[in-house]
């Protein structure tokens, strides 16, 4: 007989609310929870195929102690109690001579790291680091320049929006199930789409006009763009006036990056420039320009995202139906929220050895910046780090230069990754301690924000079918096995439900019924005229006071990015809409639609290298190379090649994706200290690749 489980998909970073059946002990279905009016049971082709992740058996099953050198692929079975004592040793020592601020973690962050921290905080290690340096640093820190609010900090109606604004914003393909339906739905009801994007991914399909913008000048575009709102009046002034300092400031700085100038630099015609600014003036205050998720690109994106949040204000399109909005929290419909693993942890007085916070005040401490713990570890300073937790996620997959990556990992006495798939990371660990996958194992509750708030739980739907374990299970054990049980005094993940609703009104049995528990009935808006912005103006600000205090300009003045010799191109790269970076190329399901990757070229520059459609190319890049198929079409800038990430995949036990393909990453040499001193991202798109006939 067949019954539900109200879920939480764990398929990408994204987590979902499904619905899982189960029949005779087996997951036989999976579908989105259909009590999500947002959700529905729609579901992406990633979440169907979370049932073959769990019956995959090429996916961690057991721990495993590394047996030879490091690299060598060499591991022995152990037992969790081996696992758990091997670690606990090693970490013990290092302790004992370096303290626990030796030790770091990263991992892909979201609303279940809480644990994670908790556990590290035990420690007395301030080191807590996640993926997000090559990936939304630039947009978070952006935001808090312009409005004192993080990258989550707002939010977008797209269903109601007039006009929607996509720099690379590839919202069909790398996406949220809710959001997307809910820009389809505007895209219905007649919202003009404008998508600029070196290569035509498949939002362009979607959009009303489509720019094929010379890679690397993103920040000329969005100047010109500045240029002839200010000076044509086409902003909200009213709102201006009452929430937004520097205006007079902005529009001279602006003046001379003009539409006609930023034409010689973009690409993309002056009069469509105009004619586009007029478009956003007569659709506002209903417009957004997405910041991005992913704005890990070039030296510049930092200035590039600031941009993108300035002319969101000078939209006036904030708290307003087709606009942005504050993601609304418990406290706003009335209730107290979850409380934290780590509240009752006394606070960690080290200070972060990346520096973030205190040596770089613009840059959140939460989070950190992991190419600057690679820095710390290879010199000892500001002090040694020894140990390194790795957490569903893969530095030697998504960081650049993965040789480089290793010559300095290899310095640390002690790396454990705690994952589900292998990753190319595992394949340089010491120990691996298997984590079950989503649909087997509990999770933390999590807050879930918005216009009608709440919060909603994982829970497993089988048990697990190998001898993996949950994370919470882990890190308990771990805790306990180092002196620090007191703080995780869990023996169920009921006992950590029961904390973290320790301050609300709300019971376990709550959750059943539908797998959450919304707080608000009607969507929640503030008050337009009664905004707040958590700056030092208490408004939004187009000259921040606290990169001022930090030596860092509010704008730099436009570098032309360089353009590449004959034969040479700058690589780009992405992932497509059943694709979860390195996550699932090797998934039974998933790597049968997949494959392997190929080669994005331009139809010109292919002609003028002899190049031909399905050939094989060589490319090259100081010194590394590698053979791949090139596609030729029109859809991408004679300046750039581009290609899917995830492949060129070292580790032999996953049979589908080994040797498949080609690693953009190893392509990367030297870009791991190439990063935006303003923002922190990597500058991942900063690399140039020869391409010859193979």
């Amino acid at each position: 007989m067949a019954s539900s489980v109200y879920s939480i998909c764990g398929m990408c970073a994204v987590r979902c609310p499904i619905r899982v059946e189960v029949e005779d002990g087996k997951v036989s279905w999976i579908e989105g929870n259909p009590n999500d009016a947002g959700m529905g049971t729609s579901l992406c082709a990633k979440g169907i195929a979370g049932r073959a992740l769990l019956y995959d058996d090429e996916r961690l099953q057991y721990p495993m102690i590394r047996d030879g050198e490091r690299g060598s692929g060499k591991w022995k079975r152990v037992s969790w109690d081996e696992a758990f004592d091997y670690v606990t040793s090693k970490l013990k020592d290092i302790m004992q001579k370096h303290g626990g601020k030796a030790i770091m973690l990263s991992d892909r962050g979201g609303p279940f790291a809480d644990m994670r921290k908790a556990f590290m905080k035990a420690l007395g290690s301030p080191n807590y680091c996640n993926h997000d340096c090559t990936c939304g640093r630039n947009t978070h820190h952006a935001s808090k320049s312009v409005y004192g609010l993080g990258r989550t900090g707002l939010a977008y109606d797209f269903k109601n929006a007039n006009h929607i604004v996509l720099f690379g914003r590839n919202i069909v393909e790398s996406f949220k199930v809710k959001e997307v339906k809910s820009f389809m739905q505007g895209v219905k009801k007649g919202a003009k789409v404008t998508y600029i994007d070196p290569r035509a991914a498949l939002t362009a399909s979607k959009a009303t006009r489509y720019w094929q913008i010379r890679p690397g000048t993103d920040y000329a575009l969005l100047l010109a763009i500045a240029n002839v709102i200010v000076k044509d009046g086409l902003y909200d002034k009213d709102f201006v006036k009452k929430y937004v300092t520097g205006i007079t400031k902005f529009k001279s700085f602006v003046k001379q990056y003009t539409p006609k100038w930023a034409e010689q630099e973009t690409g993309i015609p002056a009069d469509e420039i105009v004619a586009f600014c007029k478009e956003i003036a007569s659709d506002k205050p209903k417009v957004i320009f997405h910041p991005g998720w992913h704005l890990s690109r070039y030296n510049d994106s930092f200035y590039a995202s600031r941009m993108i949040h300035i002319l969101n204000a000078l939209m006036g399109n904030i708290e307003v139906p087709g606009g942005q909005f504050y993601p609304k929290t418990p406290k706003d419909a009335g209730y107290k929220g979850l409380k934290s693993l780590g509240a009752d942890i006394p606070k960690v007085e080290e200070k972060r050895a990346d520096g973030c916070g205190w040596k770089y005040k613009r840059f959140d401490g939460g989070p950190g910046l992991l190419q600057l713990m690679y820095d710390v570890i290879d010199t000892g300073d500001p002090y040694p780090i020894k140990a390194y937790f790795v957490v569903r996620h893969d530095p030697l997959l998504a960081m650049p230069d993965p040789e480089e990556q290793k010559r300095i990992l290899n310095k640390l006495d002690l790396i454990v990754v705690v994952d589900v798939n292998y990753s190319e990371t595992f394949g340089f660990a010491d120990v691996i301690l298997p984590e079950s996958t989503y649909l087997e194992r509990d999770t933390m509750m999590r807050t879930d924000k918005g216009l009608k708030p709440g919060f909603s739980v994982r829970k497993k739907a089988v048990e697990p079918i190998y001898d993996t374990k949950a994370g919470w299970e882990i890190w308990t054990e771990l805790a306990q096995r180092l002196g620090k049980g007191n703080y995780f005094p869990y023996k169920s993940i009921e006992d950590i439900w029961r904390y973290q609703l320790s301050d609300t009104d709300l019971k376990l049995q709550d959750f059943n019924e539908k797998g959450f528990v919304q707080l608000a009935k009607e969507p929640i808006w503030y008050d337009r005229n009664k905004l707040k912005f958590p700056t030092p103006s208490g408004k939004i600000e187009l000259f921040s006071k606290r990169l001022d205090e930090d030596d860092i300009p509010s704008f730099i003045p436009y570098e032309s990015p360089k353009k590449p010799e004959k034969g040479e191109f700058r690589l780009l790269f992405g992932r497509t809409g059943y694709q979860t970076h390195g996550q699932t190329t090797n998934n039974p399901i998933i790597s049968e639609f997949m494959g392997t990757n190929c080669l994005w070229m331009n139809t010109q520059a292919a002609k003028e290298l002899g190049i031909k459609d399905g050939q094989e190319v060589e490319i090259n890049n100081k010194g590394v190379t590698g053979k791949i198929k090139v596609r030729v079409t029109d859809y991408i800038h004679p300046e750039a090649v581009f290609m899917l990430h995830g492949y060129g995949r070292t580790i032999p036990f996953q049979t589908r994706a080994y040797k498949k393909g080609l690693a953009d990453q190893a392509f990367m040499k030297g870009l791991l200290k190439v990063w935006d001193k303003a923002g922190g991202s990597i500058s991942l798109c900063e690399s140039f690749v020869k391409v010859t006939p193979a």
